[in-house]
């Protein structure tokens, strides 16, 4: 445990800072008012494009990629980041599916909200129910602080911190998500996280795993 706290507290600061401060805002104002206010940066061609491709990092598309690629490197780091994507991944799907009920910005604005302009990116196609969680930062969070944790080099958490991050933002950025919905799903992905690296990688019983999937021996 001491040495975990040792090489992963800067990532765990990091992520509490975020927290509180997005924390804040959110006891601050509503949801509405508070997706406005960030609705109000979106208009610069660059960033909005940046942000309409960037969001895909969240997929779970990528994070099977990823989750492989680390597989074939190391097994016992590949189940780690699978195992995390997945579990982290259905809880989710759980809860936006069967447990809550929340409609997604699109559908808020074009049906309840009148009068409020909101700014939609061309391109995007936008998605109005189920918006509580958000699936894309439960997944950019919960592979990329899998990434953290099994990195000793601590500009490469900090790196894997900022794709979370901007990854979990673009859905708000997008309109397909609340800042409730990243932060909570945030949440879910660094708890998944932190929990399967202490199942997978701090106990010595699957150290037999630390090899790459495919070894080959020159004759």
């Amino acid at each position: 445990m001491k040495q975990f706290i040792k090489n992963n507290w800067s990532y765990y600061l990091l992520y509490l800072i975020v927290l509180c401060w997005t924390a804040y805002y959110l006891f601050q104002f509503d949801k509405v008012t508070l997706h406005l206010k960030i609705n109000a940066c979106v208009g610069n061609p660059a960033i909005d494009t940046f942000f309409k491709y960037f969001t895909h990092v969240g997929d779970g598309i990528f994070a099977v990629f990823l989750g492989l690629i680390v597989l074939i490197v190391n097994i016992r780091k590949g189940i780690f980041v699978l195992c995390t994507y997945i579990v982290s991944g259905l809880f989710t799907s759980l809860l936006k599916n069967y447990c809550f009920n929340i409609n997604r910005p699109h559908f808020v604005f074009d049906y309840f909200v009148h009068d409020a302009k909101v700014k939609y990116i061309e391109g995007v196609d936008m998605v109005g129910l189920n918006s509580f969680p958000s699936g894309h930062a439960t997944s950019a969070f919960a592979v990329f602080t899998c990434m953290a944790l099994i990195s000793n080099n601590p500009f490469l958490k900090f790196i894997f911190f900022i794709l979370a991050l901007v990854s979990a933002f673009s859905r708000t950025y997008l309109s397909q998500h609340w800042l409730v919905d990243i932060t909570v799903g945030s949440m879910i992905g660094t708890a998944a996280a932190t929990l399967f690296f202490f199942i997978f990688m701090h106990r010595s019983r699957f150290q037999k795993l630390d090899k790459p999937l495919f070894n080959f021996k020159r004759p």
